[in-house]
């Protein structure tokens, strides 16, 4: 079963899908953002209040699913894919050591992916953390060495087990979790720009109804 998982994080399509499923999902929900509210205003059969109400609620729907899919769902699967690959299903295998998270492993696939030796030492070089703390000493002295490499190692068990996760997430995200952030939202929203009157509540609907 390890070994399997394994094959697919070290498969040479999954970068490319991962790439794609990003791309595909953030291109497709702004078009829907934009196309759908815009297709609700242009209908000539529906009335004004109708087409207002729909459209704003179609858009903020969209829009507040990108965002939440962007800001937290694909960071957060990153992040959690990563710590599994690297404490359970890579455990001491060679490459999860040098890095303690994502942002560390993508940081130095960003210099090793620069085709040039003297451009990226130079980078490297030039970037701080905070108080003056310069990014490659967080680098162990394997990382220094690869980085003076032509090719440098790119650490495939690492950047797989980081892709599958952003797919995983992709799918479950913007199918489950977007959407219940989304409905929370909306409402709330719309009362707030004025297009929804806030609904009373059961009970308080209950004691004007026997008033009546």
């Amino acid at each position: 079963m390890i070994g399997a998982v394994k094959s697919i994080l070290t498969s040479s399509n999954l970068a490319s899908i991962a790439q794609n499923t990003t791309q595909s999902v953030a291109i497709e929900t702004t078009l829907k953002s934009i196309g759908r509210p815009g297709f609700i205003l242009i209908d000539k059969d529906i009335d004004s209040d109708t087409k207002q109400y729909a459209a704003a609620k179609e858009f903020l729907y969209q829009a507040t699913c990108l965002a939440v899919y962007m800001a937290l769902i694909v960071p957060i699967f990153k992040k959690g894919g990563f710590k599994l690959a690297k404490e359970k299903i890579y455990k001491n295998t060679q490459g999860f050591e040098h890095f303690k998270n994502v942002k560390e492993y993508m940081h130095y696939k960003k210099l090793a992916d620069n085709p040039s030796i003297n451009n990226r030492l130079k980078t490297l070089d030039k970037e701080l953390i905070v108080d003056g703390i310069k990014v490659k000493d967080k680098y162990n002295d394997t990382l220094i060495a690869e980085l003076h490499k032509e090719k440098p190692e790119t650490f495939k068990d690492v950047k797989g087990a980081i892709e599958l996760s952003n797919i995983i997430g992709s799918v479950l995200g913007l199918a489950i979790l977007a959407p219940q952030v989304s409905h929370a939202f909306i409402h709330p929203a719309l009362r707030f720009i004025g297009l929804e009157e806030k609904k009373p509540k059961q009970g308080a609907q209950k004691n004007l109804d026997t008033k009546a």
